[in-house]
């Protein structure tokens, strides 16, 4: 990752003299390409390249796919860095097709989707630090997909793969097989199987999985009846279940709180919203909750949401040139972890 680091200082480097937004695609030797769309930036990488986003609006058509393996950095979606012109949006979806194996995308707000597969098998696909509509892996042959540290809008399906779902403020889950769900925060249905025969109404769900492991999370919403319609937890089978904070019966062991409502354990609730104003750290008096379940939990989550780019800390230029004609500028740059 220091390398990465590396080549993306020399990237910053060379946008120093060219118009702002500027994208850079970066090699594996240092070399750098600036381009005007990210469009642009996508057909002109090979793989192992970086794409760097710098703050600002990119937009994307579904007509452009991903089948390079790539790095996309973006600034953050929620970016307070001095020396970055706000947070990275990107409005559209991205399209990781085959070829893209190992790719990443990091540290932007997506108005879309984060489409995996559409094509054939994509494997190890990252997705983290962004704030996305959903992730939805279109093709079952794909293999470890890894979803950390996110606000996502909408429901994600993993189309019957194994994907990794740790640390995130999301929406449901469908479609999980052989996979892991850890220290998220879910927090609402999607319509399970609708009019169909056996059902007199619609079943709503927060989690499809089957022989996967869900431990950890806290889940908002609940079994109940409303109306004629019926919402649950769950549906699917042979998954282990663990240590799940609910406000109902749900599985093995599950962390119940003694206060039924949830605005009273966090300290920002906010009525449940994926937005960056909820603050789901427990209020004081439920501190110990904090190192068992939810995002804050196992690996954790990153309330800053940035992603490994490098930013100028502390900055030296002299007022005027040398004898020789030479300026002395001397820059200290740090990178997010």
């Amino acid at each position: 990752m220091k390398k990465v680091f590396l080549i993306l200082f020399i990237a910053m480097a060379a946008m120093t003299n060219v118009q702002a937004q500027q994208i850079s695609v970066v090699k594996d030797d240092g070399s750098t390409t600036l381009h005007r769309t990210l469009a642009e930036a996508i057909a002109a990488i090979e793989d192992g390249c970086v794409i760097y986003l710098p703050g600002g609006g990119f937009t994307i058509a579904d007509d452009v796919k991903i089948t390079k393996r790539v790095t996309i950095i973006g600034t953050g979606h929620k970016t307070v860095t001095d020396n970055v012109d706000g947070s990275t949006t990107i409005s559209g979806n991205l399209f990781f097709n085959v070829g893209s194996s190992q790719s990443a995308i990091m540290g932007c707000y997506i108005t879309g989707n984060v489409v995996i597969g559409e094509d054939g098998a994509v494997n190890d696909v990252l997705v983290r630090y962004c704030n996305l509509n959903s992730v939805q892996v279109n093709n079952s042959e794909c293999q470890e997909t890894f979803v950390n540290q996110n606000y996502i809008r909408s429901t994600s399906s993993f189309g019957g793969t194994n994907a990794e779902i740790t640390n995130n403020i999301m929406h449901s889950v469908r479609g999980l097989k052989n996979g892991l769900l850890s220290h998220n925060i879910i927090l609402s249905y999607y319509t399970y199987d609708a009019g169909s025969p056996g059902y007199s109404w619609p079943v709503y769900t927060a989690i499809n999985a089957d022989l996967s492991r869900i431990k950890f999370n806290i889940i908002i919403e609940q079994n109940r009846e409303v109306g004629r319609t019926y919402r649950t937890i769950l549906q699917g089978g042979s998954n282990e279940i663990v240590s799940n904070m609910v406000l109902c019966g749900f599985g093995e062991s599950d962390v119940r709180p003694t206060d039924s409502d949830w605005n009273n354990l966090f300290v920002n609730y906010n009525g449940g919203a994926i937005n960056t104003n909820s603050d789901f750290h427990f209020k004081d008096e439920y501190k110990d909750y904090e190192s068992q379940v939810g995002i804050y939990a196992g690996t954790k989550f990153s309330d800053e949401q940035k992603a490994p780019t490098p930013y100028i800390i502390e900055k030296e230029i002299d007022e005027q040139t040398d004898a020789q004609g030479k300026l002395k500028i001397k820059i200290s740059v740090k990178a997010n972890q």
